[in-house]
């Protein structure tokens, strides 16, 4: 019998916001006070999001400006490098339940995800990277094993995880059409576009989120019900951006 599961509408919002929304979702379904959740979102205005252990990044990260605007620079409460937010989609789960190994709850997640872009004509894999994309502050400049990468071995999703003893929060940056030139002043190496890299053209956000949702339902065997952040999950929203 399939589990109920909460499905978020797509949110554009500032990235404080975003990991204020991420954490509150995590510590209600880690209650038992919300169901488990999937959901989708894009950051307005750009921004950076630091893993959150990475201490050290380039000073000129805290001055950036793109198109006019400031380039915000967030913290996760997720592991892993920084991630430039710009042409991309982000996806976040929180569920109870996983296995206890890091590497086993990742591939369990991964695995919608694999699906997902399998049907709409991309296979995936896993990358492999040791523990020396700790030197790299860019999380796409290498693909460990929490990474999903393209045939070429170009890395399209990079995941990170906050973890309970039994509940995990896993969110992903899926790297859809980055901006060439401020990638290379944010992390001074070159980038390709998503077609330049896979040699196919690069599905709309309106096509890989009803792919995804269906692969997950399937991976999860849940049965998604549209729904929103509850009083206590908009409290705790409220009070991480008024302490920030």
């Amino acid at each position: 019998m399939s589990q109920p599961w909460r499905l978020l509408a797509l949110l554009e919002a500032d990235g404080r916001r975003q990991m204020a929304i991420d954490e509150a979702i995590f510590v209600a379904v880690e209650r038992g006070d919300s169901l488990p959740t999937l959901r989708f979102y894009q950051w307005k205005p750009i921004a950076i999001s630091l893993g959150y252990h990475q201490r050290t990044y380039p000073d000129h990260w805290n001055h950036l400006r793109f198109e006019n605007q400031n380039v915000d620079l967030v913290r996760r409460p997720t592991g892993g490098r920084a991630v430039l937010h710009q042409g991309d989609l982000t996806y976040a789960v929180a569920a109870s339940g996983l296995p206890a190994s890091r590497t086993e709850s990742y591939r369990q997640i991964c695995e919608f995800l694999i699906q997902g872009w399998r049907s709409l004509g991309y296979e995936l894999s896993y990358g492999s990277a040791g523990r020396g994309y700790i030197q790299n502050p860019n999380c796409f400049g290498t693909a460990t094993g929490a990474d999903l990468v393209l045939p070429n071995g170009q890395k399209l999703i990079g995941s990170a995880q906050k973890r309970s003893a039994d509940t995990v929060l896993q969110h992903g940056s899926m790297r859809l059409n980055p901006d060439p030139t401020l990638f290379e002043r944010v992390f001074s190496e070159q980038s390709e576009s998503f077609e330049a890299r896979s040699n196919l053209l690069m599905p709309s956000v309106e096509q890989i989120i009803p792919a995804l949702i269906a692969a997950a339902e399937s991976c999860f065997d849940a049965t998604f019900t549209i729904g929103s952040l509850s009083i206590q999950e908009e409290d705790w929203v409220a009070r991480s951006l008024q302490n920030a």
